[in-house]
């Protein structure tokens, strides 16, 4: 199978480009305190408890090899004590009781205590991604967004639920045998521990190219989640176009990166549980060689008696179990700072539409707008609008047109405050929008676009999303007065009817309804319809400029259209060009001048007139 596609269709070739770079980082010991900091709120109920039941099974294991070498075998047994014995037995019985009991508890708080701190992560990550402003979402594709509050998120799971009490108990055992060996022998100790510094040499020249290699899968899965979540969105595009087997090859391509990816992380990964067991294989020889010597040797002479040994051997045993545990743990801990990188890097990132701290909050708002020589660009090389200057008054309707690009759009973004001006001001009854609380701008005004977004969800929940709070007789009040009611109650279900994502049930005229309805709900200040009627019907367009007369009323109102005919209306009519005002006016008023928008209206007509 090969690695890379020859060649891929120019719509398919973004997806080459549209992937999230490498981080190229040393391990930082600060993100792993700042990753564990989501601990705290359980620091006083499940993590303590979880330590503890830890606590008791590893002293369990660490009594038990003593039990049985130390007093079995070196003065029960040696003495032929059976009543000993029987003791012996019956509290090692005990003991193992304690441990089944301490391992239940710690295996459940763990995970209770896992599953919450993922959920705090997820909503933490989710909640700052929706407060992020319009740029962060520019350069940004969907899919590479889900990957990381779902996936990347996921990834740290493991290490909630299990790693850390894990690496707790196996830090408590290792150095609990360590120390426990020292004290019985420290010359057949010393022998035994000659190979960790091979240990740890191999062991720090295995983490960069395994940290490496799990970033990588987390770019290659970004890359992969990114083109099926266009792919999926734009199906009826990619069938209507016969896309499918190229857009089949570009996935396979992608598939086959992100499985070779997996395939050299594990790789890697697993490299370092056959040199723990190499190091196992070489202490034993150690153990045994050197500790039969000692056993000869005898007590009297320096040497060890054979308790001593059997409990070496125990030890020995347990000693390099946690050692490969912590090397599996450590492939985690390098997972889970791959991911984390890519979390925290989200939470990090700021809006560009920055927040005083004393910012102004509109508890009511009368709707007038002020351009003050703004000037607006979304980058060095595309400057949207050029010293614009305007005033809409309190209830004044007013219209902007203009050709694709002329800048009609970005004015409605200002205004809603999605992004900042690069010069100038923009004001809202006399308050520079830098100055005023973000959420009590929005909650005043009310956007309706050319491509309704229709939720998961009933008809009643959708047009409530415009106020949460409003009862069924006022979402359907809503909906009589822009006209929706008609089709909604002729629906299976009427106002309870599901719609799919998207709203595919409903047609475009019927999802613009819907937009309408729960904009007015909303009961905005400023309404802004951008290319609302696009999308709609002449027979429903005459409905809508029915609505429209009581939608607008006592609201300030700024329409963005194409079609002509939807603006005759308006107060006045500003007419953009390449992000400049080239004229305004009423609709008498230009077309008496028979300048651009003359050219615009007569255009537009004689098309009608052609079709």
């Amino acid at each position: 199978m090969s690695k890379k596609v020859k060649e891929v269709s120019p719509h398919l070739k973004r997806f080459q480009y549209t992937v999230d770079l490498a981080i190229e980082k040393p391990f930082n010991w600060k993100q792993l305190w700042r990753l564990l900091i989501y601990l705290k709120p359980y620091s006083k109920t499940y993590l303590p408890g979880a330590i503890i039941a830890m606590l008791i099974s590893t002293a369990v294991r660490l009594i038990v090899p003593i039990l049985i070498s130390k007093v079995a075998i070196d003065i029960a047994i040696k003495n032929k004590d059976t009543t000993m014995l029987t003791y012996l037995v019956v509290g090692i019985a005990i003991l193992y009781l304690f441990s089944y009991i301490g391992n239940t508890f710690r295996i459940k708080w763990v995970n209770i205590l896992g599953q919450n701190v993922i959920y705090d992560l997820r909503h933490h990550l989710f909640s700052h991604v929706q407060r992020l402003s319009h740029r962060f979402f520019d350069t940004r594709s969907a899919g590479s967004i889900l990957v990381r509050i779902m996936n990347d998120i996921n990834s740290l799971q493991e290490l909630f639920t299990n790693g850390i009490i894990n690496l707790l108990m196996d830090v408590v055992l290792l150095t609990s045998i360590i120390v426990i060996l020292f004290v019985i022998s420290p010359k057949l100790a010393l022998a035994v521990m000659v190979v960790i510094p091979l240990m740890f040499y191999i062991s720090t020249k295995l983490r960069r190219n395994i940290r490496k290699s799990w970033q990588q899968v987390r770019i290659q899965q970004s890359r992969m989640n990114s083109h099926l979540n266009e792919g999926l969105q734009g199906m009826r595009i990619t069938q209507s176009f016969s896309q499918e087997e190229e857009n089949a090859e570009f996935f396979k391509g992608l598939n086959w990166d992100n499985f070779d990816s997996w395939r050299e992380a594990t790789k890697k990964s697993a490299m370092f549980r056959p040199f723990v067991e190499m190091s196992n294989a070489l202490g034993t020889v150690i153990l045994i060689s050197y500790g039969a010597h000692l056993i000869l040797l005898g007590p009297a002479n320096g040497g060890i008696e054979i308790g001593t040994f059997v409990l070496f051997a125990f030890y020995l045993g347990m000693f390099w179990e946690p050692i490969s545990r912590l090397g599996q743990m450590y492939n985690q801990l390098l997972m889970a700072m791959a991911a984390s990188e890519r979390i925290f890097e989200f939470l990090d990132e700021q809006p560009n539409v920055e927040e005083k701290e004393n910012a102004h909050r509109f508890k009511t708002m009368e709707g007038t707008i002020v351009f003050d020589k703004v000037k607006f660009a979304y980058n060095e090389k595309r400057i949207a609008l050029h010293d614009i200057s305007l005033e809409i008054k309190q209830g004044e309707t007013v219209a902007l047109v203009g050709h694709t690009g002329s800048g009609k759009s970005t004015i409605a973004n200002l205004i809603s405050r999605f992004y900042d001006p690069t010069q100038g001001q923009v004001k809202i009854d006399g308050h520079n929008l830098k100055d005023v609380k973000v959420n009590s701008l929005r909650q005043k005004i009310s956007v309706v676009l050319q491509d309704t977004f229709i939720f998961s969800g009933t008809i009643m929940e959708n047009i409530r999303f415009g106020q949460p709070n409003a009862s069924d007789e006022e979402v359907i009040k809503a909906s009589k007065i822009v006209g929706a009611d008609g089709f909604i109650q002729r629906l299976a279900n009427g106002y309870h009817t599901e719609v799919e994502e998207r709203g595919n049930i409903l047609s475009a005229g019927e999802r613009q309804l819907l937009s309408f309805a729960r904009a007015l709900l909303a009961d905005p200040s400023i309404l802004i319809l951008d290319e609302a009627t696009a999308s709609i019907d002449t027979e429903t367009e005459v409905k809508i400029q029915q609505a429209l007369a009581k939608l607008l009323k006592g609201r300030t109102a700024i329409i963005i259209a194409h079609r002509l005919s939807t603006i005759r209306e308006a107060d006045t009519i500003f007419v953009l060009e390449n992000g400049r005002i080239l004229e305004r006016g009423s609709h008498a008023d230009l077309m008496k001048k028979q300048g651009e928008y003359f050219g615009l209206v007569k255009s537009q007509f004689q098309m009608l007139d052609a079709i």
